[in-house]
Order: C-alpha cells, then sequence, then structure tokens
C-alpha cells in the first residue's frame, strides 16, 4: 500500500491541579478554541473540547504521526501557559486519563462531552473518572491517581 493511513479516537480527561474551579464560564469557549489550534498544529482533529470549571473532556482523531503523550502533553503544557494570562494560579493535574473509541461510539461521546456540565450536577469529577476507568477497565492504585 502507497499510502499509510489511520483513524485513532481518543477520548482525553484531565483535571486542574487538586480540582480547583479555575476554568470559568468566560475564558472557557477561548481556551477550548485555543486547545483546538494545539491539537490541529500537531495534525490531529479536535471533535469536541468541553467540561467544567476543574477539568476537560476532549474528543480528538489522533493523527498518524503523533503519540497520545505527546500530544496531550503538548495540549496541557500549551494551554496552561495560554491560562496563565487570565488565570495567574492555573495549573493542570500532572495526569491524565486516555480511552480509545470506536467510530460508532462518537456520537454518544459527543454528546457525554457536551452535557458535562448537566452531568456534574448529579456527579463530582473523581467518581466520573472512577467510572471512566472502570468502564475501559484501566486498572488503577487510588494513592495515584489524584493530585
Amino acid at each position: 500500500m502507497p499510502q499509510s493511513l489511520a483513524k485513532i479516537l481518543v477520548h482525553v480527561v484531565f483535571s486542574t491541579k487538586s480540582r480547583i474551579n479555575l476554568i470559568h464560564p468566560e475564558i472557557e469557549a477561548d481556551l477550548y478554541g485555543y486547545m483546538h489550534g494545539i491539537v490541529r498544529n500537531n495534525k490531529s482533529k479536535l471533535i469536541i473540547g468541553n467540561g467544567t470549571a476543574d477539568h476537560s473532556h476532549l474528543l480528538i482523531s489522533l493523527g498518524k504521526t503523533i503519540d497520545i503523550a505527546t500530544l496531550v502533553g503538548d495540549i496541557k503544557r500549551d494551554s496552561s501557559v495560554w491560562m496563565k494570562q487570565h488565570e495567574k494560579a492555573f495549573y493542570l493535574q500532572d495526569g491524565y486519563g486516555a480511552f480509545s473509541i470506536g467510530e460508532s461510539q462518537v456520537p454518544r461521546v459527543v454528546k457525554y462531552i457536551a452535557d458535562q456540565k448537566q452531568h456534574h450536577a448529579k456527579m463530582d469529577f473523581k467518581d466520573e473518572f472512577r467510572g471512566l476507568l472502570g468502564r475501559y477497565k484501566v486498572e488503577y492504585d487510588e494513592r495515584y491517581v489524584w493530585d
């Protein structure tokens, strides 16, 4: 085959450090717009980005030449630098969650990400993240998940 083709869909989740409410409504759209540019500059596609004041969800179609750790590192580093222009005490947690999804799951995951604020009226981030880890059968040690 003369051409390399790939479609790798990843649901990425990360929070602010200590889950402090630092992503304010008035800056949120600009933040996700900025993240969109970071993803695009890494030859990937941000399908949707949304979250709450203390965490973000991104659905990304990963480019064929970048690994998820590099992309998420770029997103977190560059968006943190940008956010510190608006919120001096802005920090993100060190880690992240990345969950692969199939094409048939895209509409459900897009809706899930779009509905984050309604979803979190009933559930906090820690319970949500534990649920994602369980759903995707990710083994973890609770002592090292939170910072």
